[in-house]
């Protein structure tokens, strides 16, 4: 074959090859608008700006071809009905606190914060390397969804109450801001427990209508603005160990994305998963110190509440067991994987941290 054929048929193979592979390309990458509420107001910009970020990683991963839209709780549904509106399909997804829907199944609470449960390294340690992420899409699927962890508050402080928390008998008839099943448990030491969105607890509080409150911690809590009307800040929040928060993806519409952008969306999530955690250890200090410096009273519950919380606790976790498989088959997994992680813990990560808290003024 002649110099100038040869090229002549090298270039029309060229472009036929590209004529095939452009396609496949274009097919793989659709254009996509999806719609993405949180449970959170805008005002929390750790919970909220999750979201936020993931958002912004999947579009820019895309070349934008892939875009999420996001939306502050209320502003397409309100903060409790955000898993609903992904069931149906009204928005795509959600990022939210599984525990709000515990109406639905009490097994939603385990993925996110239970009382005792693991913390945060735990959490992450249960969801990647134990099959954690599996098991709970095995039960999100009965309601059409699909989870992925998306952030985590690390461990969470006890509340602001009105009076101080001294005994057990100080827990009688306390009219108390909860959210998750640690109310359940609560209510056995007879607290009225009360299920509140956080852009609410503040006038209730404010009010009298309840007697304390918990969010998250001192970052969230000062943004709030709880310690201008209840000045004793409890801790800890035995309740939520480490709170994973979720995105929550209409099953069906998860189903049917394209590969490369489940895997693109998967690593999203992850990212923002340490995102956040790391956010929340980086601002709850300063913020401890400027809230104890407007005059807040730090506290910690006294052990003989915590016992007798934690002996409820397991009590409730009990009877669930009893009435509900699903809920027993992954508590009964994650609690046995806690009891474990805290074998190594109390050797290396309690002792470290317990040296350098004590030696901390001479560091």
């Amino acid at each position: 074959m002649k110099r100038r054929e040869f090229l002549k048929a090298a270039g029309a193979g060229v472009a036929a090859s590209t004529a095939v592979a452009a396609p496949a390309i274009a097919q793989s990458m659709p254009e996509l608008k999806w719609r993405l509420t949180t449970s959170f107001p805008k005002s929390l910009d750790t919970l909220h700006g999750g979201a936020e970020v993931f958002a912004k990683m999947v579009g820019e991963a895309t070349d934008n071809k892939f875009q999420l839209q996001v939306f502050a709780a209320g502003e397409i549904v309100p903060p409790f009905q955000a898993a609903d509106a992904v069931q149906a399909g009204t928005v795509e997804m959600c990022e939210t606190a599984s525990y709000y829907f515990l109406g639905k199944d009490m097994t939603f609470a385990l993925p996110c914060s239970a009382p005792f449960g693991p913390n945060t390294r735990m959490q992450n340690a249960w969801q990647y390397h134990h099959d954690g992420i599996a098991q709970m899409n095995d039960f999100y699927k009965k309601y059409n969804i699909y989870a992925l962890p998306v952030g985590n508050t690390g461990a969470q402080m006890g509340g602001w109450f009105r009076k101080e928390i001294k005994s057990v008998d100080d827990l009688q008839g306390l009219k108390f801001r909860m959210g998750g099943f640690a109310g359940r448990v609560l209510g056995k030491l007879g607290v009225v427990a009360q299920q509140i969105p956080g852009g609410d607890i503040y006038p209730a509080l404010e009010k009298g209508t309840i007697d304390g409150a918990e969010w998250v911690g001192p970052y969230d809590d000062e943004k709030l603005g709880f310690y201008k009307v209840a000045k004793f800040y409890y801790y800890p929040g035995w309740w939520e160990g480490g709170t994973q928060i979720h995105l929550f993806t209409n099953l069906e519409k998860w189903n049917a994305l394209p590969p490369v952008y489940k895997s693109i969306a998967r690593t999203a999530a992850d990212a923002t998963n340490a995102w956040m955690t790391a956010k929340y250890d980086a601002q709850n200090p300063q913020a401890l110190k400027r809230l104890l410096a407007a005059g807040t009273q730090l506290r910690p519950f006294p052990t003989p509440v915590m016992e007798a919380c934690l002996k409820a606790a397991n009590e409730v976790y009990a009877e669930i067991s009893a009435t509900n498989a699903d809920f027993k088959k992954i508590w009964d997994n994650l609690v046995a994987f806690r009891n474990d992680e805290y074998l190594w813990w109390q050797v290396a990560e309690y002792t470290y941290d317990t040296f350098m808290i004590r030696t901390r003024p001479r560091a």
